[in-house]
């Protein structure tokens, strides 16, 4: 079984950041508008923001993942999820679609979704094989929905997942922890943002004295 240090480390691990995006995380956004609690989102942002930072100090692929939804993605299914109240968020072009207090810096990817999960129907398994990628380190929101749906169809495509569970966030508690002890226990690795930092630090550490 692989370490920790050997899945950040020696196998090569990108950050994907899921649905960082105005309608999911601002309180005037389409979910804070309609109750939602993004007091998660006001917890996680320093730590992700500190992992962006480590990351590209060490030259990790970063991935961002950002949702759109227009008409010709509007099937009858999905228009009447959440018995259509979901109808207003994230429409293309909208500024609910935009990043929230995150921004892809030059040259960094950003893979456009229109369901939960960000492997369908989208480019992302190509970008991962072609960036030789073989660990994903999971962030952003919400923790039970897309994030999840994401890293469950990463493993059954075999990459190694690695979940943040202090840069995820839920709109409650209970949701977020839950996801937590599935991923655990039947995903992958569930660890924090100053672990894999120091994991990052400590590779690039002993690397030099090599």
């Amino acid at each position: 079984m692989k370490t920790l240090q050997e899945l950040v480390t020696e196998k090569k691990a990108a950050v994907v950041i899921v649905d960082v995006q105005n309608d999911y995380c601002h309180p005037e956004g389409s979910l804070g508008q309609r109750g939602a609690d993004v007091s998660g989102v006001a917890e996680m942002m320093p730590n992700l923001h500190r992992l962006l930072d480590s990351a590209r100090a060490h030259e990790v692929p970063l991935i961002f993942i950002q949702t759109f939804h227009e008409d010709a993605t509007d099937s009858e299914a999905w228009r009447e999820r959440s018995a259509g109240k979901s109808s207003s968020v994230c429409r293309k072009g909208s500024w609910g679609a935009e990043f929230y207090e995150v921004e892809p810096a030059p040259g960094e990817i950003v893979v456009n979704k229109h369901r939960y999960s960000a492997f369908i129907n989208t480019r992302l398994d190509t970008i991962l094989r072609t960036l030789g990628i073989e660990t994903l380190i999971m962030t952003g929101v919400s923790t039970n929905v897309c994030v999840e749906s994401t890293a469950r169809d990463g493993y059954m495509l075999d990459y190694h997942i690695v979940m943040l569970k202090d840069a995820c966030a839920s709109y409650s508690r209970e949701a977020h922890d839950m996801t937590m002890t599935n991923i655990s226990g039947y995903f992958g690795t569930v660890t924090d943002t100053s672990e894999v930092i120091q994991l990052w630090d400590y590779s690039r550490e002993t690397a030099a004295l090599r």
